[in-house]
């Protein structure tokens, strides 16, 4: 396991295990299963209405709370709510978050970002950040923020590097956080043929030699699994390194390609969108 130091000085795991799209059965067996191989980080998120089926695996994993990394997301209909963090908190089962972020750049985000530097302020929450803004949001906050952010959560794998805004990040202090970071299951990009050469070379599968390069690059990872072998897999990178050139290579492969756009249209969506956080099992 390797960690990061955020700016703030909490230190977070480099490779964690993402709920994205998985039911509350599905994202408890999961974090189950990823806890007991040994992951410390769980990414989930208001939004993916599975935050209760997290806090129950992390209260049954029969791991201490404080060696787990929960990171959670809010949503922008709840920006305004006083009382977001609270239930986010009761749902999560939990007195404290290690990480909480703004899910997306919609709505009242100034008042969303407000209300996660009162939770840090009073130690509900440990670090806070922000998902999916662009380097001029990002300003934004920057220009009226008492806490700084710590991590960006973003799309990022060898097809869409991000180049120009981890440039910016690492000016600010600012740690980057990949979803998405197998290219969206894109064929064409697991079979790229250098990641195919590696993984012959250090017995790994292309898939891990891609979530090697994203840890070695300085990018949290979060893959989504709800398959035992393959979360046991994608935690499996901590006993090789990839050489200097063989990280070039992989840098060459960058496209600035996206499978994600937020467009105005999206965004004006996520802002009136409220998920039935309160109906999950």
């Amino acid at each position: 396991m390797e960690f990061i130091t955020l700016n703030n000085g909490v230190r977070m795991p480099m490779a964690g295990i993402g709920t994205f799209l998985l039911t509350p059965d599905d994202a408890e067996k999961s974090v189950l299963s990823a806890l007991a191989d040994g992951y410390r980080l769980i990414d989930t998120a208001n939004a993916y209405v599975n935050e209760k089926a997290v806090g129950r695996a992390v209260r049954k994993s029969g791991v201490a709370r404080e060696e787990i990394f929960v990171e959670t997301k809010l949503w922008p209909a709840f920006y305004e709510q006083e009382d977001a963090v609270e239930k986010t908190l009761e749902r999560l089962g939990t007195d404290y978050i290690d990480l909480l972020l703004l899910h997306q750049p919609a709505g009242n985000y100034i008042a969303g970002y407000k209300l996660m530097e009162k939770a840090y302020k009073e130690g509900k929450v440990k670090a806070i950040g922000i998902s999916n803004f662009t380097v001029e949001q990002i300003e934004e906050i920057l220009a009226v923020c008492e806490v700084k952010p710590t991590v960006m959560q973003c799309e990022v794998h060898p097809y869409g590097q991000q180049a120009e805004l981890k440039k910016f990040l690492e000016q600010h202090e600012i740690a980057i956080q990949a979803w998405y970071p197998l290219g969206h299951g894109d064929k064409a990009l697991l079979q790229e043929q250098v990641f195919t050469e590696l993984a012959e070379k250090y017995n790994k599968s292309n898939a891990q030699i891609i979530l090697k390069w994203h840890v070695q690059e300085g990018n949290i990872v979060i893959p989504g699994s709800k398959n035992p072998n393959h979360i046991r897999a994608n935690f499996d990178l901590f006993d090789f390194e990839l050489t200097e050139e063989e990280v070039k290579r992989i840098e060459a492969l960058n496209q600035e390609k996206y499978y994600y756009e937020a467009t105005a249209e999206a965004l004006a969506g996520y802002a009136a969108y409220a998920p039935d956080v309160d109906g999950q099992k």
